[in-house]
């Protein structure tokens, strides 16, 4: 038997066949063109899930159930996505709307805690108990493993690691609140201290500048870490204040949960060791359990993007 996992994203739906050794044996995706009716979002999901399908030359009657990983507040129980800002909807059933278009039994989950299912099940976690995966991107998306289930609090709403406060009265964050660890600690964060960096007065020349063609505007998430490996001194002074938001909240997730395995996604998780060791200093120096013989093992996600397919079709 066979399993589907889709990733309904604000930007694409992807969709996944994965067989019983959590590989993917064939994917599609088309674009997910928000804002548009839920029924045609559906429509689309059903279409791509089926093509996956085809292209595995598997019949839908060989799919045991199907698992949708969604960005925002969703209820596993009640199959309704509660809201979304990122697809424009609340209150949405669209367990019961796939359920029309496919017969099949149907499942919802957070897509970071889709996301850090499927890194304990097939991927950087797998063999632990209790695993955190974080995800570095435009904001910050974290997903909690416990005794192998899915952590999500009593309301279905918990994992919200971005949001808990580093510096009080701090910079302000999308969700309305100010110090969220997401505000410094996401690829948005990273690429706003690299900004104002190059437009401190203290700056009569930056080499950071140069690497974005000298436009402000195509200052990434990469820009610091090529310059300070080219030996540029800003960069680096960059690189160590973001080091240091980062592990603060790092330390706290371990501190709070002390995990088998603590794993970073994204975009940035894409420097390896260049990230991580200087991570490890600091979360060597700072975390709680320091003398304990057993300790948290960080690492770098490995299933990239298709960790969110794998854990949807293996919810339960």
């Amino acid at each position: 038997m066979y399993r589907l996992g889709i990733d309904l994203g604000g930007t694409n739906i992807v969709a996944g066949l994965v067989d019983e050794e959590y590989k993917i044996v064939a994917k599609v995706s088309c674009k997910t063109n928000v804002p548009r009716p839920e029924s045609s979002i559906c429509d689309s999901m059903a279409e791509v899930a089926l093509k996956a399908c085809e292209k595995a030359g598997v019949s839908i009657d060989e799919v045991e159930s199907i698992g949708i990983g969604v960005p925002g507040a969703v209820n596993p129980k009640t199959g309704v996505i509660e809201y979304s800002a990122n697809l424009h909807f609340h209150n949405w059933e669209v367990v019961k709307m796939m359920q029309e278009r496919l017969n099949k039994k149907v499942l919802i989950e957070n897509d970071a805690n889709a996301a850090a299912l499927g890194e304990f099940l097939a991927g950087s976690a797998k063999g632990t108990k209790n695993a955190v995966a974080i995800t570095l991107g435009t904001g910050v998306g974290g997903g909690i493993i416990i005794n192998g289930k899915i952590y999500s609090g009593s309301n279905f709403a918990g994992a919200e690691l971005g949001h808990m406060v580093i510096v009080k009265d701090g910079k302000e964050c999308g969700c309305g609140r100010k110090g969220c660890w997401e505000a410094y600690s996401s690829a948005t964060g990273l690429i706003n201290l690299t900004k104002e960096k190059i437009l401190s007065d203290k700056l009569d020349y930056s080499y950071m500048l140069k690497l974005a063609d000298g436009d402000i505007n195509k200052v990434n998430g990469k820009t610091a870490f090529d310059a300070a490996a080219a030996g540029d001194n800003d960069a680096q002074e960059v690189l160590d204040t973001y080091f240091g938001y980062l592990a603060t909240g790092l330390v706290n997730i371990i501190n709070i949960f002390q995990p088998d395995v603590l794993c970073i996604g994204g975009g940035i998780s894409n420097q390896g060791e260049n990230l991580l060791r200087p991570l490890r200093k600091i979360i060597e120096e700072e975390r709680y359990t320091k003398h304990n013989d057993k300790q948290t093992i960080l690492c770098t996600c490995t299933l990239g993007n298709d960790a969110g397919i794998i854990g949807a079709a293996f919810l339960d």
